[in-house]
């Protein structure tokens, strides 16, 4: 969440940083600003709004031309959207940005109004402009490491010094952020999209870091202020990766390159017929002694996880929990030492997930991550990585990272059924080859979206909807109906299909829409018994369920069939209509399919 975007060299500023801040835009945001250096002033400009509305008001004063600037764009958290609000803020001679949150802001403002500063905004960043500039003596870095020395919290920051007006600051403490590498020019982003239109080269700041950036170099310090080296890495993907390429929306191309990234994920990771994890550390013997699979995420991860603790429980026969991280790192899990944490993250920075993985780290349990983003905090502090390759997801519901994930735990599922002897050879091969299979599959079910859309179309006025299914079909069900209400703004909720009983069906009434997923054999006459309750009492109801399936009359109004396929495997096949129905509710109700109202794409914060 929120964006921060810095410039220096010989192009307009002003460009690069409004180029820089679109990329981002799908981080999610309420307002942004920039801070530009001309003439040895900084002038700050921002507004409430998305981003069109701060262009406007740039190309409204006609500025001379700027060669140093940062840029923002800010999601609120401490006080509402306004322009008071809105970063960049000042203090004195000290301009910053800021993503994250600083926990210890009421304290510092007591200290700072004692001192004689005076506050216009209810913003935490506020109070750290003016915690720089009161230990500003002349030395920008002093002043940054005796600062952020009385912060408790999490910073990504990006400061100008009125006095150092070729200069730029940035410091990073549990918000990303990284700086790029350019010819005469760097930059600082909190991610590589900004750049990438400028240069794929770029270096990640860890823990406490802090970078100073001038057109001809980057010189790195830790929390200290002492010199350090960073390795400058290169993007594997391009701008074009992070373009539309001819589809209306990111979403709708992210659908539709699923196949692809099955087929990455999935292809390097088979050796000779068998699943491969390319984790040297993690090899057989170490699967033998696994005792408990714990597997944390949130929200669209979390759900993958769920699907991955039914796997590894049916084909290893290994005890799974999953948990919600911001619950997991504040439950006191019981954790073992030869416990597995798997933690899952597209982003590899959501804040109560990386906490999760600290945790389990200070148990003395390792951690297997799974993420989609190299070099990210997670996964680099994780023990083994079993890196996903998505490519960039700029959308904010995740589709193509959510079927990463779950065949990367397919994966691990398989290796350790294996390696556990719990899976025959032949088995283990057979399995494989229909993961790695998987993304032919899923091709007929994008040529369907024109069926897809008729179905939105009939249900686009709906005020609730209900999804309803067992065993991995309940899993996909959740998903299915996060996609729904966080895109199209309709309450939608997710049910095992057995709990009707128990109080849900009293929800039920004439008209009311429901998605049942019914593609499991052993369970698929008790979910259409289910079914048939729900249309007993005037439910309008969508089946999703094999091509073979026989469908008794008059159990739905509408039928959706999968191609036939590995039970275990079906959640690849049944999300893709789950995600093109939520696609097409949002576009048909004229909703902002890839930047839904109040969610950003990385939660940095709690």
């Amino acid at each position: 969440m929120c964006g921060i975007v810095g410039y220096i060299g010989s192009r307009n500023g002003t460009d690069v940083l409004l180029e820089g801040l679109s990329k981002l835009e799908y981080r999610g945001y309420d307002s942004a600003g920039v801070a530009l250096t001309i003439n040895n002033e900084i002038r700050v400009i921002k507004a409430k709004g998305r981003l069109a509305v701060l262009k406007e008001k740039i190309e409204g004063q006609n500025l001379p031309v700027c060669h140093c600037g940062i840029g923002h764009t800010r999601w609120a958290t401490h006080g509402a959207p306004s322009d008071v609000n809105s970063h960049p803020h000042s203090s004195g001679r000290v301009t910053i940005v800021h993503n994250g949150i600083i926990e210890n802001y009421g304290k510092l403002k007591e200290n700072l109004i004692k001192q004689g500063y005076q506050f216009e905004s209810d913003t935490d960043t506020e109070v750290l402009a003016k915690l720089i500039d009161s230990c500003y003596h002349g030395e920008p870095l002093a002043a940054m490491i005796d600062a952020l020395s009385k912060v408790r919290g999490s910073y990504g920051l990006a400061v100008l010094f009125k006095d150092f007006p070729d200069t730029i600051f940035s410091a990073r403490k549990e918000s990303p952020l990284i700086v790029g590498h350019g010819e005469g020019e760097n930059f600082v982003a909190s991610d590589i999209p900004a750049l990438l239109k400028y240069t794929r080269r770029y270096s990640i700041l860890d823990e406490g870091d802090i970078a100073v950036l001038k057109k001809d170099g980057i010189s790195f310090y830790d929390e200290f202020g002492h010199p350090v080296e960073k390795e400058v890495l290169t993007a594997d993907w391009d701008m074009e990766a992070a373009e539309k390429g001819g589809y209306p929306h990111f979403m709708l191309k992210e659908i539709n390159e699923q196949p692809k990234a099955i087929r990455a994920t999935v292809g390097p990771r088979v050796e000779n017929g068998l699943p491969d994890l390319k984790i040297p550390e993690l090899n057989d013997e170490v699967l033998k002694s696994i005792g408990t699979v714990h597997l944390v995420g949130c929200g669209t991860a979390m759900h993958a996880g769920m699907v991955g603790k039914a796997v590894i429980e049916k084909l290893a026969r290994v005890p799974a929990l999953v948990d919600i991280a911001s619950e997991f790192r504040y439950r006191d899990p019981i954790l073992s030492p030869n416990d597995l944490v798997i933690i899952i993250s597209q982003s590899g920075e959501t804040s109560d997930t990386l906490a999760a993985l600290r945790l389990a780290k200070a148990h003395g349990v390792k951690v297997l991550a799974i993420v989609n983003v190299v070099g990210s905090s997670i996964a680099r502090e994780a023990d083994y990585v079993l890196y996903t390759y998505a490519g960039p997801e700029i959308a904010v519901a995740s589709t193509k990272a959510y079927t990463v994930q779950l065949c990367a735990l397919y994966l691990f599922a398989l290796r350790l059924a294996y390696a556990r002897g719990k899976v025959s050879e032949e088995k283990t091969r057979e399995l494989t080859a229909q993961l790695l299979g998987a993304a032919d599959q899923i091709q007929p079910l994008l040529d369907t979206c024109e069926d897809i859309k008729f179905l939105a179309s009939r249900f686009m006025n709906s005020s609730d909807l209900f999804f309803l299914g067992r065993g991995f079909d309940y899993s996909l069900s959740l998903e299915g109906s996060l996609k729904l209400k966080e895109i199209s703004y309709i309450h939608s909720d997710a049910y095992a299909a057995g709990e009707l009983k128990h109080g849900t069906i009293a929800l039920i009434s004439d008209g009311t829409p429901v998605l049942a997923l019914a593609t499991q054999r052993d369970v698929y006459e008790k979910t259409i018994s289910n079914v048939k309750e729900t249309r007993s009492r005037g439910a309008r109801v969508i089946l999703f369920c094999r091509a073979d399936s026989a469908v008794p009359e008059n159990v739905a109004d509408y039928v959706v069939r999968l191609p036939e396929y590995e039970d275990i495997f079906m959640p690849l096949l049944l999300i893709v209509p789950l995600q093109l129905f939520a696609y097409y509710m949002s576009v048909l109700r004229g909703c902002d399919v890839d930047k839904p109202r109040n969610l950003a794409k990385s939660v940095t914060v709690e």
